[in-house]
C-alpha cells in the first residue's frame, strides 16, 4: 500500500514539476496521476491535491483543506458515502471563498435544508471522468437532473460563468475541477 501512495505521489509531483523519468508510472484511463492539471490556482493548492489518487472523491474532498465548506456541505446532506461509492463522476467542486460569498443567512439556511442542499450539491456531479478536452462537447447533464455549460478562453475553463481555478484532479473514482462560486440550478 505504501509503495503504491509513493509511486502515485512521486508520478504526481513528476507531472506537476514537469518532468519525467524512471518513477513516472504508466498512463491510465483518462485522467490519471500522470495527467497535467489545468487552472491558474493549482500552484496554490498543489499539496494538497498531491495525494487523491488512491482515495474515493466522497473522502478525498475532506482532504483538501480549501474545500472543507464543500466537505461539510457534502457530510451535511449525507451524500459521502454515495460520492465514494460512484463509479467514474466528474465533481466540480465550490472552494470555501465560494460558500463565503453566500450571505451568511442564505449559507446558514442552506446548510440546514437537507432536501435543498443535496439538489444543489447533485447540480456540481456528472456522469464520467471528465478530462479537460471533454468539457465543452455540449452542456453536461448533471446529477441533479440540470445541466452545466463549460466554456474555454484560452487556458481558462468557466463552468456557468464559475471559474476553474484548478481542474482534472483524478480521486480513485472521480476527476475534480476545483471553482470559485457555488452553482444553482436555474
Amino acid at each position: 500500500m505504501k509503495r503504491t501512495l509513493l509511486a502515485a505521489g512521486l508520478a504526481l509531483t513528476a507531472t506537476v514539476a514537469g518532468t519525467t523519468g524512471a518513477f513516472a508510472v504508466s498512463p491510465a484511463p483518462s485522467p490519471s496521476p500522470t495527467q497535467s492539471l489545468v487552472g491558474p490556482g493549482c500552484s496554490a493548492i498543489e499539496n494538497s491535491i498531491s495525494g487523491l489518487a488512491d482515495q474515493p472523491v466522497g473522502t478525498a474532498l475532506g482532504q483538501v483543506p480549501e474545500l472543507s465548506t464543500l466537505a461539510e456541505a457534502v457530510k451535511q446532506a449525507g451524500l459521502a458515502e454515495q460520492l465514494n461509492s460512484a463509479e467514474d463522476i466528474t465533481v466540480f467542486a465550490p472552494t470555501n471563498e465560494a460558500f463565503e460569498a453566500i450571505p451568511q443567512e442564505t449559507r446558514d439556511q442552506l446548510m440546514s435544508d437537507k432536501e435543498q442542499l443535496t439538489k444543489i450539491l447533485q447540480y456540481h456531479v456528472v456522469e464520467g471522468k471528465k478530462a479537460p478536452d471533454q468539457l465543452t462537447e455540449g452542456p453536461l447533464t448533471t446529477l441533479q437532473g440540470g445541466e452545466l455549460t463549460v466554456e474555454k478562453s484560452g487556458e481558462t475553463f468557466t463552468v456557468n460563468g464559475a471559474t476553474v481555478a484548478c481542474g482534472n484532479v483524478p480521486t480513485r473514482n472521480a476527476t475534480v475541477y476545483v471553482i470559485d462560486q457555488v452553482l444553482t440550478p436555474e
